[in-house]
């Protein structure tokens, strides 16, 4: 079933890069798509056990990392949750080589979390530049990185941290009748964008729910079992899975980019969404996180996205109809409607879709890998230090 698609992305990815082995879009900045591209490549590596996606990795990684630990490209004052996401790369390379500038790299964007600008519940602002507004993209950037930073340098009150960030957006985004989560929520109510009476945004944008799913998953497998809120989170993530089955499109085991208006007149069936839910989903079961009968969700969606959104020809594989960015607010102001969603530009091979499309294929794998009776082990590969 799996077809191995996601190690010839990874292939084609590599072969975009230049004559001293860069790739162009990496190289420009820090940012929180080459970091998860590098991620996905890292996963890749974990996988096959071939040095040079390592390599691969960290050639680009030393581009940023100065010997002191600093960041090029990087500026903690702009207190932006983004910024955060390519910092799970560090934790590998720390691992491998023991050089402490990655670890003084890590703790710099650490101290960007510690004083980062909140909401009065304490929700973690999606950025600087948008005061008082949680976004569900910002739940992947920041909780992830921070749960491994709290296992793998002792700092047990972190996790704390990163279940409050988690049931806050949720108990703030969730629609009650649906499951879903809106995209976002402003507490000053003060945006055009959303609801004056609840302050969250109109709409379910798939890859805004995909990140949040994203974010669950990568955080809880480093928490500690007994942690208070651990069950809490898988519960609300189970509850939230639920919601997205009841929104996969039964023909090709997709999901539209805005999730529940199915086959309403402009509304596509969207790449990354969909790739990060299967890459969640399937993660999910391996861990034991979801029964074992959700691995049928994880099934269907990889294999539509094989079946309609992946091409291949002599110059790699490619994958179609990416939503190439979203957001809320800013100017030209973004307001979250169903036309604003379904008007944004729809791409194909960036990698806002091709990186959660390995990362999803790697976990095809594993979970395919795994015996069916030990499905919910803890065989997940977590670093050890």
């Amino acid at each position: 079933m799996n077809s191995q698609k996601w190690f010839a992305m990874a292939e084609t990815i590599m072969s975009a890069s230049d004559s001293k082995g860069y790739h162009p879009e990496i190289t420009e900045r820090w940012a929180y798509v080459p970091g998860m591209m590098l991620l996905a490549l890292l996963r890749v590596w974990e996988m096959t056990k071939d040095t040079k996606y390592y390599d691969y990795v960290k050639k680009h990684m030393d581009l940023f990392i100065e010997s002191d630990g600093a960041i090029r490209t990087y500026e903690l004052e702009e207190y932006n949750l983004d910024q955060i996401n390519q910092g799970k790369v560090l934790f590998h390379l720390f691992k491998q080589t023991g050089e402490e500038r990655y670890s003084k790299a890590a703790h710099l964007l650490a101290d960007q979390l510690e004083g980062h600008p909140r909401t009065t519940e304490g929700g973690f602002w999606h950025k600087k530049v948008y005061p008082f507004q949680m976004w569900l993209d910002g739940l992947y950037m920041s909780s992830p990185f921070l749960a491994e930073y709290a296992k793998i340098f002792n700092r047990p009150e972190l996790f704390d941290e990163v279940a409050h960030q988690i049931l806050t957006v949720e108990q703030r985004t969730r629609d009650k009748k649906t499951g879903l989560l809106y995209h976002g929520w402003d507490e000053s109510k003060e945006e055009e964008w959303c609801n004056p009476a609840t302050g969250t945004s109109f709409h379910f944008w798939s890859r805004a729910m995909g990140w949040y799913a994203m974010a669950i998953v990568d955080s809880l497998e480093h928490f500690p079992k007994n942690h208070r809120k651990r069950g809490t989170i898988a519960g609300i993530f189970l509850r939230m899975v639920r919601a997205l089955e009841s929104v996969q499109d039964a023909e090709s085991g997709l999901w539209y980019q805005v999730l529940d208006q199915g086959k309403r007149e402009g509304n596509y069936l969207e790449a990354s969404g969909s790739c990060m839910f299967v890459y969640a989903i399937a993660k999910g079961v391996r861990l034991g996180y979801l029964p074992r009968n959700y691995r049928k969700l994880a099934v269907r969606g990889y294999e539509g996205l094989l079946a309609h959104l992946v091409t291949h020809d002599e110059s790699g594989v490619h994958l179609h109809q990416i939503c190439k960015g979203a957001g809320l607010g800013n100017r030209p102001y973004r307001d979250g409607s169903y036309t604003y969603y379904i008007n944004e530009r729809i791409v194909s091979d960036q990698f806002i879709g091709q990186a959660p499309f390995i990362l999803a294929g790697v976990e095809m794998e594993r979970l395919e890998s795994v015996p069916e009776g030990n499905v919910g082990d803890s065989g997940n590969n977590q670093l050890v230090f």
